[in-house]
């Protein structure tokens, strides 16, 4: 990869996360909010915009990290979203209880709750299975069998909450952020499964034709 492009990797990485909090921080929604309330959102934006990034520093689109530190940084950024989710979810939980037992036990009216819990818990099955993975002895393979559904979830969970609801985030920007999380992540899919395929030997694929 050219050494010109790398700036401007770096720099639509920062814009895909970065204008859709700046949107957000002008909503006029905010003045009836309080402080603990705006915190929780924040850190909803904040996950959504770190699960952008995992598939593209497991695929090794972000330069210049080599494999090895684009997976080290996957790991971090894994934690990090593990903290985003919990600031969101204790944030709401202070602020509205009722709200949040009913979205916790599948009671809640509002459509987007039941999408969020969902990948709440996807999100922390996989923390839990990273941090007892040597414990547990998974392979590679076997890893990638139980993280890539669980992953799926997590982003179709998290943006499908996320586009249902109606608040702060500016609409646009929302949908343009919540659109390059489902492309990284298929991407990433898509990219692993076709170098898992075995490659054809020589003229195999002429004998088969």
């Amino acid at each position: 990869m050219k050494l010109a492009k790398v700036p401007l990797i770096w720099a639509a990485l920062a814009a895909a996360i970065g204008v859709p909090l700046a949107a957000a921080a002008m909503s006029p929604l905010l003045a009836w909010r309080g402080p603990v309330y705006i915190v929780a959102g924040f850190a909803g934006i904040i996950a959504l915009g770190l699960v952008l990034a995992q598939p593209l520093l497991i695929g090794g689109y972000v330069p210049p990290l080599s494999a090895y530190r684009g997976r080290r940084a996957h790991h971090w950024i894994g934690g990090a979203l593990l903290v985003a989710v919990v600031i969101h979810v204790a944030g709401l939980w202070f602020t509205s209880p009722p709200d949040m037992i009913d979205a916790l036990t599948f009671s809640s009216p509002t459509p987007f709750s039941p999408f969020g819990v969902i990948a709440m818990w996807a999100i922390y099955t996989v923390a839990l299975l990273a941090a007892l993975r040597r414990r547990l002895g998974l392979r590679l393979r076997t890893w990638r069998i139980v993280h890539i559904p669980l992953a799926l979830v997590i982003v179709i969970g998290s943006v499908v909450h996320c586009l249902l609801i109606e608040g702060t985030m500016e609409t646009m920007s929302k949908a343009a952020l919540c659109a390059l999380v489902l492309a990284a992540t298929m991407k990433v899919i898509i990219d692993l499964w076709t170098r898992r395929k075995p490659r054809p030997l020589p003229g195999e694929s002429i004998a088969r034709q």
